[in-house]
């Protein structure tokens, strides 16, 4: 494997081609023995992202926070969460990141505070009209004595996206009551977060992810969204507080900044439709954007082909590059999602099932040769914490036990995202299977016995192993190639995704239900056991 790349040498573009790997602090390592993940969990585990071969990490938010959304309800952007550890801390593991080879991103939360956030508390404390006031989105109500929200606009929570104060002004959240929008039209806004990202900046971070970067701003005068289309799930329409152009000076700023420091980068969390995508990517806005398109697609070879296809195209005609994932901490985990029937929403399945309809079996095997295919796509990848151990979704969470607002937000109509979140199995044994000495924040499984990663590591069969085996070719012989296939498009019927790079590696994915005869060629690595010369279904391949 390379050696540890010099993180000081500027203009490297390190992140066209870097695998990050995500974590979501209260569920990776816990240090201190209390059933939640931090910071010195996380440094403990560095030499495990190492050995696994990711080039950079991505952390959620891990600032001081209430946690009622698991720190996206920022409290003081340059304090650590007193749960987490220390500031100090926070410097020591980016520091200590670095000798391992690895870049840290700092995940930066611009469209919303918490409730507790100090100028939040200053706007409940002001008078309407107020500057404090000014720096939310505060409203007079509608109807005779200002009892109705100032529009139909809806929380993607569930609900309506406004809360109404003592005095009787409503203010804006397009997420939970506790996560308050703020007003970009006001400059201390502007002014607070370039503060912030210098600050993160100058104690090593390699960038940022921006959260919901596609609802920074609003339609002037607050027009009503129409509730047929205002329900939360569909952010690719164009909502009045959704994907507005006026974003996108914001953004230039932000890229004027980070290029003060040479090689840092951010990526957009930019749930907009593909033809859109582009315009977050231009040469000075950011330099990724998430493709989010996998996440939801169907497991089908010509739904896979036509979002590669679209996304390379898109990304290429404005020089940036195409940035692949499978699983986040907001969505099912793909490992479950592809066991699911045909059709059915995995969101609504974790509560309503058919819960014998999961083949688990399935899951996993389409997991693993995803996970090839991706790997062997033009562009980055971004890992999910435990993807690589295959971790299905924890859909068993009793509901007395969900702590994301999305439980109570909906009416108690959908499960929300805390069974992607359950902890980390690092052993077999022990109250929270090695992630702690006591009992986890959230239960885990029992099928996340036999996936622990120390089980995983001495099984030259396991996902992890597959893994460590996948980015060990990827950065030896699978370097960054141009962002498009074009005719290296191989047909091999219409169950089959096929393509070869630029540098010779083949790689092929059956996503039919019959085994399918290979091309001449050596194997390199494969998802799951061939059948002699034939690559069986749910399974993927690299051939030279």
């Amino acid at each position: 494997m390379d050696t540890a790349p010099d993180l000081g040498a500027p203009g490297r573009e390190w992140w066209r081609h870097a695998v990050v790997y995500q974590i979501y602090v209260r569920s990776f390592a816990d240090g201190n023995g209390d059933g939640t993940g931090d910071i010195a969990g996380m440094r403990s585990r560095l030499d495990y992202l190492s050995e696994l071969g990711v080039d950079a990490v991505w952390v959620n938010p891990w600032y001081h926070s209430p946690l009622h959304d698991g720190g996206y309800d920022v409290a003081d952007y340059r304090r650590i969460n007193d749960r987490f550890g220390t500031t100090a801390e926070a410097e020591a593991f980016i520091a200590d990141a670095a000798a391992h080879g690895i870049r840290v991103l700092v995940d930066l939360v611009p469209n919303h505070t918490s409730s507790e956030h100090v100028w939040f508390v200053e706007a409940l404390a002001g008078a309407p009209g107020s500057n404090a006031r000014a720096r939310y989105h505060f409203l007079d109500g509608l109807g005779r004595d200002g009892e109705l929200p100032p529009n139909d606009w809806q929380s993607v929570f569930g609900g309506p996206a406004w809360t109404r104060v003592d005095d009787g002004q409503w203010y804006l959240h397009l997420f939970d009551d506790t996560q308050p929008d703020v007003n970009w039209d006001h400059p201390d806004i502007a002014d607070e977060f370039d503060a912030v990202m210098r600050f993160w900046l100058d104690r090593g971070a390699a960038g940022f992810r921006i959260d919901v970067a596609h609802a920074l701003t609003k339609a002037p005068g607050y027009p009503d969204a129409g509730l047929r289309r205002n329900d939360g799930s569909g952010t690719n329409n164009p909502l009045p507080y959704l994907d507005r152009d006026d974003i996108h000076p914001i953004v230039r700023r932000w890229r004027r900044l980070l290029d003060e420091y040479d090689d840092r980068m951010m990526v957009a969390e930019a749930w907009v439709a593909a033809e859109r995508r582009p315009l977050y990517l231009r040469p000075d806005e950011y330099h990724q954007a998430f493709d989010f398109d996998l996440l939801s697609a169907p497991w089908d070879a010509g739904a896979f082909r036509s979002i590669i296809d679209d996304s390379l195209r898109a990304a290429a005609a404005v020089g940036s590059n195409s940035t692949w994932v499978l699983s986040n901490h907001d969505v099912v985990r793909h490992a479950t999602r592809y066991g699911l029937p045909d059709g059915v929403d995995p969101s609504r399945w974790l509560l309503d099932g058919p819960h014998d309809g999961l083949d688990v079996e399935r899951g996993a095997r389409r997991a693993r040769a995803a996970v090839l295919l991706t790997f062997a796509l033009p562009g980055s990848v971004y890992v999910y914490q435990g993807d690589e151990l295959g971790l299905p979704e924890a859909w068993q969470l009793p509901v007395e036990v969900l702590q994301d607002p999305i439980w109570i937000d909906s009416g108690h109509t959908l499960k929300g995202r805390d069974g992607c979140r359950v902890p980390i199995p690092w052993e077999p044994t022990g109250p929270s299977l090695g992630f702690s000495d006591v009992d986890g924040w959230l239960p885990q499984p029992a099928e996340y016995v036999d996936l622990a990663a120390s089980v995983q590591g001495d099984d030259a069969t396991s996902t992890l192993q597959l893994y460590r085996r996948a980015l060990a070719i990827r950065r030896q012989r699978l370097r960054a190639v141009p962002g498009e296939l074009g005719s290296s498009w191989i047909d091999m019927g219409p169950a089959v995704v096929a393509f070869e790079r630029t540098d010779g590696m083949r790689c092929i994915v059956n996503m039919g239900h019959d085994a399918v005869a290979l091309p001449a060629g050596t194997v390199v690595l494969t998802s799951s056991p061939l059948d002699g010369d034939r690559l069986p279904a749910d399974t993927a391949v690299w051939l030279t």
